[in-house]
């Protein structure tokens, strides 16, 4: 009679610890490698110095103008006549500020200027742009010929007369449409935004007509967010460009006290002082008596303080659009 082995029952796995498994890693990374630091060779110590002495030197030529200017505009004027001022004053006075402040319309011509700015950039940006992407467009068959014609306007220009009698004609004098109509596009700004337009994929405008998005819808919440930094840029220029214009107010709106801007009011009052100064007789200071109160102050003092009070707006409102120029174009736009 043969016996059959009986099979031993197999014992059960123990289980191992819920919390070894959790604390386990699954998959065993490298150590990270510290980055090694870079050797100074000699021919990097010299072109870091190079290259420092050479950027400090130039930001000290762009930096000495502005602090000469600040300089003179805060001494007393008759000292300035000496000459030999550097980037501190010799003679510290605000008589000069006193001066271009204690003007009457001083700050009604600054609210002018602010209103004139905002409404020029604004409708400058607007329409601009809007014509830049309809000749970014490949389909828009006629795009060739009408960019012909604006940059063609950059090479030939009709003169002031033409301009002023096209102004009358069009009965825009002593108005506030005289300021942002003629400049309501640049052909210089037109040729910017539409090559920065046409850098776009074609896949994002697909994409958005796709989902039933207009050509309007698709320029302004498409293709405007993406050139801010385009904008930023061209913003800036028309900014400057309307901010320093006192020629549009002297032949268009030198009728109207109410139009007058703070460029052309400190024109004015630096060609006073500079008449009253040669007329007085004391040609080797040159000294004026301008202003209500009768302050005394010299030509080249007053032309640095006007100078320094115009470029302040300017120099507070740069560093708002400085981040836009270095912002990317299609940062999460299109996925590879």
């Amino acid at each position: 009679m043969s016996t059959t082995p009986v099979a031993k029952p197999v014992a059960a796995p123990v289980a191992k610890p819920l919390a070894k498994l959790v604390t386990k890693p699954l998959v065993r990374r490298p150590p990270r490698r510290r980055p090694s630091r870079r050797r100074w060779t000699t021919e990097r110590v010299v072109f870091t110095t190079l290259n420092t002495t050479f950027l400090l030197a130039l930001a000290a030529l762009m930096l000495y103008p502005l602090l000469n200017t600040l300089a003179i505009s805060l001494n007393d004027g008759m000292d300035a006549v000496r000459g030999g001022i550097g980037i501190w004053p010799r003679v510290f006075s605000l008589q000069n500020y006193e001066v271009v402040l204690n003007m009457d319309t001083i700050y009604q011509a600054f609210f002018m200027s602010v209103l004139k700015t905002v409404v020029v950039v604004a409708t400058n940006l607007f329409f601009t742009s809007m014509l830049a992407y309809a000749l970014s467009r490949r389909e828009f068959i006629f795009r060739r010929p009408i960019t012909m014609v604006f940059v063609l306007t950059m090479y030939f220009d009709a003169g002031l007369i033409p301009n002023y009698l096209l102004i009358r004609d069009l009965g825009m004098l002593n108005t506030f449409h005289a300021y942002w109509v003629p400049v309501i596009i640049s052909a210089f700004n037109l040729i910017v935004l539409r090559t920065y337009m046409k850098s776009i994929p074609d896949e994002v405008t697909e994409s958005a007509r796709i989902d039933g998005a207009g050509e309007f819808r698709t320029w302004w919440q498409i293709v405007m967010p993406l050139c801010r930094p385009a904008l930023a840029v061209v913003g800036l220029f028309v900014a400057v460009g309307s901010w320093n214009a006192w020629l549009d107010t002297l032949l268009y709106n030198s009728g109207e006290q109410w139009l007058s801007t703070l460029q052309y009011e400190l024109q004015k009052l630096l060609s006073s002082s500079m008449n009253a100064g040669a007329n007085s007789g004391n040609l080797a200071n040159n000294a004026a008596t301008v202003g209500s109160g009768g302050q005394l102050t010299t030509p080249i003092a007053l032309r640095s303080a006007i100078t320094m009070v115009a470029a302040v707006p300017i120099l507070l409102v740069y560093p708002f659009l400085q981040k836009h120029f270095v912002s990317g174009l299609m940062i999460g736009s299109v996925k590879g």
